[in-house]
């Protein structure tokens, strides 16, 4: 048996420096191959050490579900290594529509939004999946990856996986920012993007304080566009109205979206 570990890699970022991310290889047999799940905020993920927001404790989550199903996963945590603003920047895309920020960002954070979310977006696929892949005992292929975010991160992790059904079977899409964009702009972008055989949609919100009922709201109206042209079997949709914006709501909500995961990821 080989004991559990973290490993941090620091993997150039466009040029212009290097972005950490850590690796989580849950305790495994020798020679065994284990899914994989893709995830923003990767310093929120291990531990509470140094961590302004909370913690998400996810090899505690793995370890509870190994013991419940026998199954488990890697975790690789995406670290922002920069401010707020630059996270929000980061863990926006452009592409989806001009971003509206009123309801996001208090109003001396708005001027500073500027959209990068396709540079993170091929810094994962062409970078970091690529680095695991080759390091880590882990699966490849679309039907062993997932990828999974909260707030920005959610809204990121929406993103990517549609962008790429090729690559991601599933997203866990937690409390995402949907609330940057116009109904008419999402619409359109998730028109565009549809394939054949697109990943399963783990979609969260609480409603337990104003950002999270304002982006329970957006994630209504996403979800109506989404029933309009996605496969309905393909997203789930789970609202809990007293949580609020915080990890300690996403953390619970991790362990129902790792477990669907690893029960049906042949199915996606």
């Amino acid at each position: 048996m080989i004991k559990e570990s973290i490993t941090e890699l620091h993997l150039p970022y466009h040029g212009k420096r290097s972005k950490t991310v850590r690796v989580y290889i849950p305790e495994h047999e020798q020679g065994e191959l284990l899914p994989v799940i893709y995830m923003t905020d990767g310093q929120n993920l291990f531990e509470d050490d140094n961590v302004a927001f909370g913690c998400w404790y996810t090899p505690k989550t793995i370890k509870a579900e190994r013991e419940l199903s026998g199954k488990a996963a890697v975790i690789v945590g995406i670290h922002n290594d920069g401010n707020p603003m630059e996270r929000t920047n980061e863990l926006t895309p452009k592409s989806i529509g001009k971003t509206d920020a009123r309801k996001a960002l208090p109003p001396f954070l708005r001027m500073l939004l500027k959209p990068q979310g396709e540079l993170f977006d091929e810094f994962v696929v062409s970078t970091v999946m690529p680095a695991v892949e080759k390091q880590f005992p882990v699966l490849k292929g679309r039907n062993n990856t997932a990828f999974c975010g909260s707030s920005s991160g959610g809204l990121q992790s929406f993103f990517t996986a549609l962008s790429h059904p090729d690559k991601f079977c599933a997203a866990g899409v937690f409390s995402p920012a949907f609330l940057l964009y116009s109904e008419d702009d999402m619409r359109r972008w998730v028109q565009s993007v549809m394939r054949d055989k697109m990943p399963y949609l783990y979609i969260y919100t609480g409603a337990g304080d104003e950002l999270e009922h304002d982006i329970f709201e957006s994630v209504e109206t996403t979800y109506d566009i989404l029933t309009e042209c996605y496969p309905l079997e393909l997203i789930n949709e789970v609202v809990l109205l007293d949580n609020k914006h915080h990890e300690s709501a996403w953390e619970p909500i991790f362990g129902d979206f790792l477990h669907t995961f690893l029960e049906r990821r042949e199915e996606f």
